[in-house]
């Protein structure tokens, strides 16, 4: 398979097919073809598909290597099994045996035993499995203790990490499998083939390899990866001659002065020259390279044909062919500089900064990356919260606009955007930066200002907007800020749609649109009219107001103070408003400061005899309640509670509905539901995974236990206002009030539990929860779920945080606080 674009190497792949990468000073597929040779695999077809003339220059038929390689080009994307079929299909004879591996990987597995596993099991394809510690990029792999496979999920998040063994993309097949591949159209491995042969009881095995394997994914993998071979964790051959004993590898023709330090491993390419008093460190040299007197190259790879001036330092760099670093030049750490290009006299370049072809570097000048904390954000920018940082540190305007324009050129020219914000003044900071970028790539933005986020998620709803940017300041940390992407349906981004953004983000390759192509920017002014009149064609008003409610409300000094109180007076509810004032710099509460707000609630409500107390978070997605005796109802109350409201009012429907929770939700929502004749969705715990499941056809409710709440017959969105008012509304139609249902509530006891988990034990942790729980009932859906007769419990990893979630439910608190402990115990010995 050497048809990749790697366009997460670029600049490096900027002018050449990912396969000719060099690595050790030989093109990534070159180590794979003598790898296939050492296992007696000289039959070998190259599947091509971008720059493919610079692979068949390279490779000819393979004499030069002593195996015999034809190619076939696609014209179309077959996808990976469909490219495979069409030359699975050119071969003769029965019984052929193909073995499909990517010509852009480094490894030196043992193929022969792998092929000998396929032959034992007599499976019709066999996957072959390593394990990773960060399994998030990759597909998973799940198999029986015979390797047969039962599951497999690609490219999961945390919370679906049920194990760190995964796809190597190593594929062995038997001819029979042409008959599940059409001809002509795209056909993918993973998310067509596999499934299919695992849907019709195929035997479909999978083969954990002990050899190096990495997928060469990211220029920090590309440089980390030849860092590999020269400390001897990877068996590949290094072209040039050992130098005695040492880890030293010289070519032909190269010369290097009787001065020059060579320390570590070196590995140095042909016609080489290398001057006095050069310093080389762990570092690789192409061929036809020159080092001047008293340069320094630490832990770095050169490509063929690069010169560096005198006195020039670099460390942990990639430079790539033709380039010059000149006289007294500094390359900081994690630089990476394409071909062609010239770094000036005494230039730096700062760190993690790429240069791209034929750029140029003025003597003296400084290079600095436009995002200055780019280690930080180095892995990814999305997380659970959307993007998150220290405001005006990790989060500043050049890293907004960086990011608004990478946002912006994965939609289309033209269209538009919807941004909004929070009262700080820091979120008005950054909102504007981000919109600048929208703009510079030719995307529109309609800025609503200080609007609460369920309003601008249903605006976007409306058909106008591509999707959405919300800033703000984080209710949880007062020195975070949070941007909060989403669809043109209000959902939160979905993470591969995040994973795009991210990558138009690193290779900064996005287009500047020219002067009279830029996006405009308006200011509506009726956003506010359409949201309340979509509010209220879907609420029973009449009986809202008939019903005349004392209402407390909290609204945490956020926006929802700017509409919600019209709605309030349009139903008729007597409000007594706390907080109701705007104030971004009281939008965050610490812990304690949270429950005061809830106590102070509670007090009010009891004094003055109201019918119901909420306090509604600053950003009016999120409700907290407090029923009309002053009672605080926890998460997992509220939710039973709303969800037997729900029920209750729907009991008499023709078609019954489902209610959605997470997985993590108590076993209340299920026994009230089986009373009242309607089904249980269970979800994953991620905003987005209720969001999905409140567009659901059929979907009544969505609930989550932090005060989430989503009436999808107004938006499959969170919407704190909206909650409030069906609510309101549910309990004016029973004729009842909250305290009176506590009764009919079945009994609940949960306790929740952290134990801390490193990210590159996540993977780990998971397969042994689940080789643990293998003779028990469990549920795949948001990391593990164990059921326990009536008893359960859950254990998923954090998505951002180093730690796991351990919750579980059972008769009595001892005997739920039993099964956290014994977990958490196999959870920290399993680390140990």
């Amino acid at each position: 398979m050497a048809g990749g674009f790697g366009t997460r190497l670029r600049p490096l792949t900027n002018n050449l097919p990912k396969p000719m990468v060099a690595m050790a000073n030989r093109p990534m597929i070159a180590h794979i073809i003598e790898l296939l040779k050492t296992h007696s695999i000289t039959d070998i077809t190259a599947l091509l598909f971008f720059q493919p003339e610079m692979i068949t220059a390279h490779l000819g038929n393979g004499g030069g290597l002593g195996v015999n390689i034809d190619y076939i080009t696609a014209g179309v994307d077959l996808g990976t099994a469909g490219s495979v079929g069409l030359a699975m299909r050119r071969w003769e004879g029965e019984g052929v045996t193909t073995l499909v591996i990517s010509g852009d990987v480094l490894t030196d597995i043992d193929i022969q035993k792998a092929l000998e596993f396929h032959a034992r099991s007599k499976a019709i394809a066999t996957i072959v499995l390593t394990r990773v510690d960060n399994p998030l990029s990759f597909g998973i792999v799940i198999t029986d203790k015979d390797g047969r496979i039962i599951r497999f999920l690609e490219k999961p998040g945390w919370g679906e990490v049920f194990s760190d063994t995964i796809n190597t993309g190593i594929y062995i097949l038997e001819k029979e499998v042409i008959e599940y591949i059409p001809q002509d159209k795209e056909f993918d491995f993973s998310k067509d083939l596999f499934p299919r042969l695992l849907a019709d009881g195929r035997a479909l095995y999978g083969y954990v390899t002990e050899g190096y394997w990495k997928d060469v994914g990211s220029l920090e993998e590309y440089r980390a990866a030849n860092m590999d071979i020269l400390s001897g964790r990877v068996s590949v051959r290094i072209p040039g001659e050992k130098i005695n004993d040492r880890r030293i590898w010289i070519g032909a023709g190269s010369k290097i002065d009787f001065t020059t330090k060579l320390e570590g491993t070196v590995v140095i390419g042909d016609n080489c020259s290398v001057a006095a008093d050069a310093r080389i460190v762990n570092s690789i040299i192409g061929s036809g390279t020159v080092v001047e007197q008293g340069a320094t190259i630490i832990d770095s790879v050169l490509w063929d044909g690069v010169k560096v001036g005198g006195r020039a330092v670099m460390q942990e760099a990639v430079v790539s062919s033709s380039t010059e670093i000149h006289e007294g030049a500094h390359l900081a750490e994690g630089v990476i500089v394409s071909d062609h290009c010239s770094i000036g006299r005494m230039a730096t370049v700062k760190a993690n900064v790429k240069v791209w072809p034929r750029k140029t570097v003025e003597d003296e000048a400084t290079l600095a990356s436009s995002l200055i904390w780019g280690e930080k954000w180095s892995r990814h920018i999305f997380s659970t919260y959307g993007v998150t940082g220290l405001a005006n540190i990790e989060i500043t305007p050049e890293f907004a606009a960086k990011l608004g324009a990478a946002y912006g050129a994965s939609l289309p020219k033209g269209s538009a955007v919807s941004t909004s914000r929070d009262a700080h003044k820091t979120s008005r900071m950054i909102n504007r930066a981000v919109m600048t970028g929208i703009l510079s790539s030719g995307v529109n933005v309609y800025d609503y200002g200080v609007t609460p986020m369920p309003v601008c998620r249903f605006l976007a709803r409306g058909g106008l907007e591509a999707g959405g940017i919300h800033t703000r300041r984080s209710p949880f940390e007062s020195q975070i800020l949070d941007m909060k992407f989403f669809d043109n349906k209000g959902l939160d981004l979905h993470p591969g749609y995040e994973k795009s953004v991210e990558r138009l983000f690193f290779r900064e390759d996005f287009a500047r649109m020219a002067m009279d192509e830029t996006g405009e920017m308006s200011f509506p002014i009726h956003g506010f009219e359409r949201y309340q009149n979509g509010f209220m064609s879907t609420v029973g008003a009449g009986v809202v107001k008939k019903a005349a409610f004392k209402l407390v409300l909290d609204y945490s000094y956020g926006s929802s103070s700017r509409i919600f109180p019209a709605i309030l007076g349009a139903l008729n509810c007597d409000v007594i408003a706390l907080n109701a004032n705007l104030d971004g710099s009281k939008t965050t509460k610490t812990a304690e400061e949270f429950q005061r707000a809830l106590n102070q609630l509670s007090s009010i409500v009891r004094s003055l005899k109201a019918d119901l107390g909420v306090l509604l978070d600053a950003g009016g997605e999120k409700i907290f309640l407090v029923d009309d005796t002053g009672e605080i109802l926890d998460g997992d109350t509220a939710l039973n509670m709303v969800t037997l409201l729900a029920l209750k009012c729907h009991r008499d429907d023709e078609k019954k509905g489902a209610v959605a929770v997470p997985v993590t939700a108590s076993r209340a929502v299920d026994r009230l539901a089986q009373t009242y004749g309607f089904t249980v969705k269970r979800t994953k715990t991620s905003a987005r995974g209720l969001m999905e499941a409140a567009s659901d056809e059929g979907t009544l409710l969505v609930g989550e236990p932090t005060g989430g709440f989503i009436f999808p017959q107004f938006q499959p969105n969170f919407d704190g206002m909206y909650a409030i008012v069906k609510i309101l509304e549910m309990l004016a139609r029973q004729q009842t009030r909250l305290h009176r249902l506590i009764r009919e509530l079945p009994p609940s006891i949960i306790v929740k539990e952290k134990v801390t988990c490193p990210f590159e034990h996540k993977g780990m942790v998971m397969r042994r929860l689940a080789e643990d729980a293998q003779d028990l009932s469990t549920m795949l859906i948001d990391g593990i779920k164990i059921n326990l007769g009536e008893d359960w419990l859950v254990a998923y990893p954090s998505q951002d945080q180093p730690y796991f979630h351990i919750i579980a439910e059972a008769a009595t608190e001892r005997e739920a606080m039993s099964l956290v402990t014994r977990y958490v115990e196999k959870i920290k010995k399993w680390q140990a």
